[in-house]
C-alpha cells in the first residue's frame, strides 16, 4: 500500500496533511473512525450503513416483483423485501403504503379485498406486470448519480487548508476495512450453509455487492493517496516562485 504521509504544494496551494516526513516525527495522528457497528443479514441495522452507500434500488419496480407471486398486504410486502435484499434496504411502513397508493393511481397495482384479518390485499394489474417485465430488461442507469459526499469531501480538502487530506483518506480507508470484515464474515457464514433457497441466494448476491462495491472505493482511495504523492513530490522539487520587485 502506499504510504500515506506525503507534502508539497501543487498550483500554489498547499495540499494539508501530505507531508514528505513520518507521522512519527511530527506526531500527528488521524482521527478515529467510528466502527461500523453490527451487521446482520436479519438485523436491524442496514448492512449498507457501513459504507455511507444509498441504495438506488427501486422501491416501486421491488414492490411489483413481490407482488407477482401473488397478492399481498403492506407489512408482508415489508418482510419480504427486507428479506428478499438481506435487510440491506431496511423499509418504513409508511414508504410501503406510499408507493402501493402511487402504484395503485398508476394503475399497475388493485385493491383485491381483504384477508381473514382484515389486511387489505393488493395484486398486479396487466399493466403492472408490463412495467415489471420492462424493468427487468431495461438495464441500469448510470448518467444520473447521486453526489458522493466522499469525492466531495476529498476535492474540497486538497484545496482546504486547514483540512487533513491524510486523515480523511485514512480514517475512510479503516473504516471500509472494518466494513469489509463484517461483509466477508457474513459472506463466510451464508455459504457455509449451503443456500439453495432463492431468497438465500437473493441475499448473498446483495451482500457480494456491497463486498464489491467496498472493494472498488479503498482502490480508488489508495489511487487518490498515489495521486496526491506524486503531486506533492513534483511540487518539492518545483524551484520557489521569483520574489516580487522591491516598490
Amino acid at each position: 500500500m502506499t504510504p500515506s504521509r506525503y507534502g508539497g504544494r501543487y498550483g500554489g496551494s498547499k495540499i494539508s496533511g501530505f507531508s514528505l516526513t513520518r507521522r512519527a516525527r511530527t506526531g500527528i495522528r488521524s482521527p478515529e473512525p467510528r466502527p461500523p457497528g453490527p451487521v446482520t443479514l436479519s438485523g436491524s441495522r442496514a448492512a449498507h450503513r457501513c459504507t455511507g452507500y444509498r441504495s438506488g434500488m427501486s422501491i416501486r419496480h421491488g414492490l411489483l416483483a413481490l407482488l407477482e407471486r401473488g397478492p399481498r398486504y403492506g407489512s408482508r410486502l415489508r418482510t419480504e423485501f427486507e428479506a428478499r435484499t438481506g435487510s440491506t434496504w431496511p423499509l418504513n411502513i409508511g414508504q410501503v403504503y406510499t408507493t402501493l397508493a402511487r402504484l395503485e393511481r398508476d394503475g399497475l397495482v388493485v385493491q383485491q379485498g381483504a384477508d381473514e384479518a382484515g389486511h387489505v390485499l393488493y395484486a398486479l394489474t396487466d399493466a403492472g406486470r408490463a412495467e415489471l417485465r420492462s424493468w427487468f430488461i431495461r438495464p441500469v442507469e448510470r448518467s444520473n448519480l447521486p453526489r458522493d459526499e466522499l469525492a466531495i469531501k476529498l476535492a474540497m480538502a486538497v484545496g482546504a487548508p486547514g483540512a487533513d487530506v491524510r486523515a480523511v483518506v485514512e480514517a475512510q480507508r479503516r473504516y471500509l476495512s472494518e466494513a469489509m470484515h463484517t461483509y466477508t464474515r457474513l459472506r463466510a457464514r451464508s455459504l457455509a450453509e449451503a443456500p439453495a433457497h432463492r431468497d438465500e441466494v437473493a441475499r448473498l448476491l446483495v451482500l457480494e455487492h456491497l463486498i464489491f462495491r467496498a472493494e472498488a472505493e479503498i482502490r480508488w482511495l489508495d489511487h487518490c493517496e498515489a495521486r496526491l504523492l506524486r503531486l506533492a513530490e513534483a511540487a518539492a522539487t518545483e524551484p520557489p516562485p521569483p520574489s516580487p520587485p522591491p516598490a
